[in-house]
């Protein structure tokens, strides 16, 4: 169903005779329809409150069991939960998401440059996978002139570092470090 009749009819002529033009928030319209032999209702225009509308109508009307609303507006999904609509769909929230993990993350953080010492303050993550994990850190190789400072468990209860010191998935380490090896830092933090 669609208000617009461009729109209605751009979507028969894509589709074949499958859309029909009327306001999904009329009672009258989803009568015509036969919204009442639906199993599932979703309401997916670009207006919030329109597609709320149109799902409580089908919902508590016309008894359909599932709803299903699109929201613009991300501020609105505790709303249209609280107010019974079964699923909502964020496209803001799934672009966000598209988004985030197309970016790549760093594996090195700057966190501060000492310009007059030549050094940098970075942080690493070490992953999962990394060979690191579970090895002290008196046998790792690491680069001239870097020196660990600091460990950040996922406990986030942050301790420095001894030769003893086991490295564990997930532990961000603040390290010093110059610019020259930052690189093989990062290389043997993360073990590739």
């Amino acid at each position: 169903m669609e208000k617009n009749a461009t729109f209605c009819q751009i979507i028969n002529d894509e589709l074949g005779s499958v859309c029909i033009r009327g306001d999904g928030c009329e009672m009258a319209t989803l009568a015509e329809i036969g919204t009442a032999r639906a199993d599932m209702f979703i309401a997916v225009t670009g207006d919030d409150e329109d597609n709320l509308v149109a799902c409580q109508v089908a919902k508590h009307k016309f008894n359909v069991p599932r709803t299903t609303a699109r929201v613009r507006n991300p501020q609105n999904e505790p709303i249209f939960k609280k107010l019974g609509i079964d699923v909502t769909v964020s496209s803001t929230n799934l672009i966000l998401e598209s988004i985030k993990e197309e970016v790549p993350t760093h594996p090195l953080t700057h966190l501060l440059t000492i310009r007059d010492k030549g050094l940098e303050i970075v942080e690493v993550k070490i992953p999962p996978e990394s060979t690191t994990v579970g090895k002290p850190i008196k046998e790792l190789s690491l680069p001239p002139g870097s020196r660990l400072v600091l460990i950040i468990p996922k406990e986030h209860k942050p301790r420095v570092p001894a030769s003893d010191t086991i490295l564990r998935d997930g532990d961000r380490v603040i390290a010093v470090t110059t610019p020259e090896s930052e690189e093989a830092l990062r290389a043997v933090l993360r073990g590739t």
